[in-house]
């Protein structure tokens, strides 16, 4: 039986979780950062983390942003192929809601018209949509608001075959190191492992999605990423580019086929606060 949701419902759904994920911390996120200042040994380190967690009570208090740069507003939808839209068209119900939720929660609108005439939209809109069918009639919506330091800190690179796990590895290491303070660190590192030139970008960022430090199912890949933390906390960077041992609270991978001639490596790098919502309607 098909089941009815009015795109209202929707937009009303995405304006408060743009206005959350900017003021709440999601629990998974915390409880890295709380993690982290426990194993941090550096003095610097452990204060600069302390200054977060006091950063992140504040803005939950106060109702205001944690950080100045709210974000590119990422909405991530898994649609239900047994769920029928009505009211009218999803993708400008989301717009809507993201043009709401940065007015009314008074979050910076940092979205241009023009990647080189540059006039800003003034509601930061549009929002970076990915939409994937599934079984079911439920919408599952997934948002990410995602600070521009820690994106232009992000990198794909073609290597070929030959290069394999080891080629994969330093060019993910060597990313992380290059960003060192600008992407706002600790960081959750999102890399994507195969497909083509655009699927692998968006492996890297759906790696994102995944709770904090829960670990790959596959065991082989969860021991890639658990060796990729740890040479990643050994370069030294540390919080906020300070200095010390916790320069990642995860690394995330995701992947999939590729074709014979091609081992695609991307890394999306996610600053500490990763601030994302989600809800299913």
């Amino acid at each position: 039986m098909v089941r009815e949701l009015h795109v209202d419902k929707i937009a009303d759904a995405v304006a408060s979780m743009v206005m959350e994920a900017n003021y709440t911390l999601e629990p998974d996120v915390a409880a890295a950062l709380e993690k982290a200042r426990k194993d941090e040994r550096s003095p610097v380190g452990q204060a600069v983390l302390v200054q977060l967690a006091e950063n992140a009570e504040l803005a939950q208090s106060e109702q205001v942003p944690m950080c100045q740069d709210t974000g590119n507003a990422l909405v991530f939808l898994e649609v239900g192929q047994d769920l029928h839209l009505v009211g009218g068209d999803l993708y400008e119900a989301i717009h809507r809601g993201v043009a709401r939720g940065y007015q009314e929660g008074y979050l910076r609108k940092s979205i241009l018209d023009d990647p080189l005439r540059r006039k800003n939209t003034g509601d930061n809109t549009p929002a970076f949509i990915y939409t994937d069918i599934v079984p079911g009639d439920k919408l599952h919506i997934r948002v990410m608001t995602k600070g521009g330091g820690a994106e232009n800190m992000s990198q794909l690179r073609m290597l070929p075959p030959s290069a394999g796990w080891e080629g994969a590895r330093r060019f993910i290491v060597e990313t992380v190191a290059a960003a060192g303070p600008n992407a706002c660190p600790p960081l959750v590192v999102g890399v994507g492992i195969g497909g083509n030139f655009d699927k692998v970008a968006l492996l890297a960022k759906k790696a994102l999605l995944r709770p904090v430090g829960q670990p790959h199912p596959d065991p082989e890949w969860a021991a890639r990423e658990q060796e990729l933390l740890t040479e990643i906390n050994k370069l030294g960077v540390g919080p906020m580019g300070l200095g010390g041992k916790v320069t990642a609270l995860a690394v995330h991978i995701e992947t999939m086929a590729c074709h014979i001639t091609a081992l695609p490596v991307a890394v999306n790098i996610e600053c500490h606060a990763h601030r994302h919502k989600e809800v299913v309607l």
